[in-house]
């Protein structure tokens, strides 16, 4: 049913074409932008059209979005083969993709691409992943019109990698989602006890172990850890759930819904994210918009989303991370401090600028 009323929806001769794979994965940060974005677009831009596999999973915004689905495929090979044709059968539409790949052979294109972590460790994913990327991302990069990114630091690292001149890429920050400055309902058993949080994919570049090994250092006797994040075939096994499973004071959740998650922010004692390589970094800014104070890494994009907002660690430095979280559980001054510097960082991040930046670009490339 979901598929027929999506497409009686179709707008007939768009000049702006959407990839709307997106809609058919997980939310991870990736997706996040692609759906903030687009929700925007569509009253930005009058007759952009929003196109997907079927096998859609973030059913809600595909309704909202009037998604039109078509193909057998579905992933890289509904984006390779049956997007062009589609595409070439509606005069030739400037193509925008938001979520790192695009189709190869399709040169009206503009594409977001968020990081090149893949470059920096392909460790941290699958060889079939890396493969891909690495074929992938600089061809795509050098064909497009136009190149977004979400960080400074993912333009200069994107520039190097592809070849491509840095005046090609354009820097579009992510933004905060509502519900995070809301306050919410929750079905998800908080713990009685206060918590350190954590949320992000189970990726070995977020470095879950990391942080788990100096939470059992720290001996906090009175605080749970808890872990959110959900796992994936394209990531490395960290070994998170071996690390964890003879410590009742860790609780690993999975993947959150926001209204969930946003609970959780909200109450949390103090937020930390030692990632090892990040091109933005949204979690903790969604931990300061719920009034928590954050420890980050030193590393990548995170010292320019973050200012001075945040405790910086060394990421591989457990003595550290495990020193800065004591710190920071210990001293009411300091949380209050950082509580306050978040709220005025915060303010650089907003979707509805984005979006209007986004749709600023498309125009352009009409």
């Amino acid at each position: 049913m979901l598929e027929k009323r999506i497409m009686m929806m179709q707008p007939e001769g768009s000049k702006i074409i959407v990839n709307a794979r997106f809609l058919t994965q997980p939310v991870t940060g990736v997706q996040r932008f692609a759906i903030e974005i687009c929700l925007r677009l569509q009253g930005l831009i009058p007759g952009i059209t929003f196109v997907s596999p079927k096998n859609i999973l973030q059913k809600e915004v595909a309704q909202k979005l009037g998604v039109v689905t078509f193909g057998r495929f579905s992933s890289h090979l509904w984006e390779q083969l049956e997007l062009p044709g589609y595409l070439k059968k509606n005069n030739k539409p400037l193509l925008v993709n938001l979520c790192n790949t695009a189709p190869l052979f399709y040169s009206k294109s503009i594409v977001c691409i968020h990081d090149i972590a893949f470059k920096v460790n392909p460790k941290w994913f699958s060889p079939a992943f890396v493969a891909l990327y690495k074929f992938l991302i600089p061809q795509i990069a050098q064909r497009s019109l136009k190149v977004i990114t979400v960080s400074q630091f993912s333009r200069k690292a994107i520039a190097v990698y592809t070849g491509i001149n840095p005046d090609k890429i354009e820097v579009v920050y992510n933004g905060l989602t509502q519900v995070f400055f809301s306050e919410t309902t929750s079905s998800f058993n908080l713990p009685d006890e206060n918590f350190i949080l954590t949320v992000s994919s189970v990726d070995p570049r977020k470095n879950l172990i990391s942080l788990v090994k100096a939470f059992k250092k720290a001996q906090l006797p009175n605080y749970k850890l808890i872990i959110v994040g959900s796992e994936s075939k394209v990531f490395a096994d960290v070994g998170l759930k071996e690390e964890i499973k003879d410590c009742p004071s860790i609780i690993f959740t999975g993947y959150l819904p926001d209204n969930d998650l946003a609970t959780l922010y909200k109450k949390a004692s103090i937020f930390v994210y030692p990632s090892l390589y990040e091109g933005f970094g949204i979690p903790p800014l969604e931990a300061m918009a719920s009034g928590v104070a954050t420890i980050v890494s030193d590393v990548a994009a995170l010292p320019e989303i973050c200012g001075d907002a945040s405790l910086y660690v060394n990421s591989v430095d457990i003595a550290e991370i495990t020193a800065k979280m004591q710190l920071l559980v210990e001293n009411d001054n300091l949380r209050q401090d950082l509580i306050k510097k978040g709220y005025k960082q915060i303010v650089k991040f907003n979707w509805d600028e984005s979006a209007k930046q986004v749709a600023f670009l498309l125009k352009q490339h009409l």
